[in-house]
């Protein structure tokens, strides 16, 4: 396996959910008249909006429990103001800031917010890992 081509976030509401990564992020899906799941094209891979219940039933889990699930999203910016600007975006959005913009241990600044459905989104500026013009990371 080379590389990650999907993550598929289980949401409780679709339309909600595409709302508020629409607002946050400029995000349009592929196909915007779906309404059954939302497909974000990452450049390579992909992110999926797919509906709670009916993802857990595809895994054939129970669709039960909202705690921490073990992993978290990230978002990376340009500049360390960022990293304040874009939790104050999506706090304007629904969702709930958990950590505040802090410089952090590893030499970066960044800080965490929880989306409508749980889960956890660091939005971090790395001064040894630049955001490039189109966005993509510059991995050395």
């Amino acid at each position: 396996m080379k590389r990650l081509n999907v993550v598929t976030l289980g949401v409780r509401n679709l339309d909600r959910s595409k709302q508020f990564f629409l607002e946050l992020f400029d995000w349009k899906p592929k196909d915007e008249n779906s309404d059954d799941i939302a497909f974000y094209d990452m450049g390579g891979w992909m992110v999926a909006l797919y509906p709670w219940k009916l993802l857990a039933e595809d895994v054939t889990v129970s669709s039960a429990g909202r705690g921490f699930r073990g992993m978290t999203l990230a978002h990376n910016v340009a500049t360390k103001p960022e990293v304040a600007e874009v939790l104050e975006r999506a706090k304007s959005c629904g969702a709930k800031v958990i950590k505040e913009a802090q410089d952090v241990f590893w030499g970066g600044h960044s800080g965490y917010f929880q989306d409508l459905d749980g889960y956890y989104w660091e939005v971090a500026w790395n001064p040894f890992t630049p955001v490039l013009p189109d966005g993509t990371l510059k991995i050395y």
